[in-house]
């Protein structure tokens, strides 16, 4: 008969519910921790614990809206400088049109500003600064944040302190004994506001190099795809004066790749 091992042994009924109940006994603490103290602590708790999960939560958002979007940026760029040096100035509105990148707005601007080729340069600017405001735009609750937060800590710890000596006032007793269970429990929100500033700080700082290196990038097309424009005025403006030319280009490139599959 075999011996029962670690893993085919029976379990006890109350060996399931420990991870849970480990779980709940947190919570608890945690629940405990913040009602703990008078209503202006438990509101500065509350601030601190709403100020971190709303930096958690902006960081996540501009992780997820910049990642691949240098690719995507240098992959439109290419596609119409090339496509207008090559002259086919309909295949660059196609890609222009069809694509939902934030940059998109300064190829848009070029080609409706064709037809006067002087004001291109101002319209591709008003475009870019608006695509580099809209990748900076939540930024400034991540600063708010970093600037705010041990300042709403230190106010929980002071008024902490002060509900501390009213106590010994009341009482009449005194004495480290008495007023170290108040003053730690204090200095929680000061430790807290810190974390909460230096997770801010440090995703603003992060978020700030990318976006300024994105930007450095986005000037440089931005030059690059006014002179392309200027030199190409005449077939952008033709290209845009016939959209059937932009049907025609983007229906071509299927049957082409039919015929190829075909042929092979």
């Amino acid at each position: 008969m075999a011996l029962p091992t670690l893993e085919n042994r029976p379990r006890q009924a109350g060996e399931e519910a420990r991870p849970f109940a480990c779980y709940a006994a947190h919570m608890g603490e945690l629940l405990d921790l913040l009602k703990s103290g008078g209503s202006v602590m438990v509101f500065t708790k509350l601030t601190i614990l709403l100020g971190s999960v709303a930096a958690v939560v902006i960081g996540i958002e501009r992780a997820l809206f910049l990642r691949g979007f240098s690719a995507k940026a240098r992959e439109l760029h290419e596609q119409v400088v090339r496509s207008l040096l090559r002259g086919d100035a309909a295949i660059a509105l196609h890609e222009c049109d069809r694509s939902h990148v934030a940059t998109a707005a300064l190829y848009r601007a070029a080609f409706d500003r064709a037809t006067r080729s002087d004001r291109i340069a101002d319209a591709v600017d008003r475009a870019r600064r608006e695509v580099i405001q809209a990748l900076r735009a939540p930024l400034w609750v991540l600063a708010t944040l970093g600037a705010v937060m041990p300042f709403v800590g230190l106010f929980g710890t002071v008024v902490g302190i002060l509900g501390s000596f009213h106590q010994i006032g009341i009482t009449g007793q005194s004495g480290f004994a008495v007023v170290a269970p108040a003053i730690s429990e204090a200095l929680i929100t000061t430790a807290g506001g810190i974390a909460v500033a230096v997770e801010a700080v440090v995703l603003f700082n992060v978020f700030q190099a990318r976006i300024s290196r994105e930007a450095f990038d986005l000037t440089l097309r931005a030059d690059e795809l006014t002179e392309v424009v200027i030199d190409h005025a005449a077939e952008i403006a033709a290209a845009l004066q016939s959209p059937r030319a932009v049907t025609a280009a983007s229906a071509e490139a299927p049957a082409s790749r039919t015929a190829i599959t075909g042929r092979a």
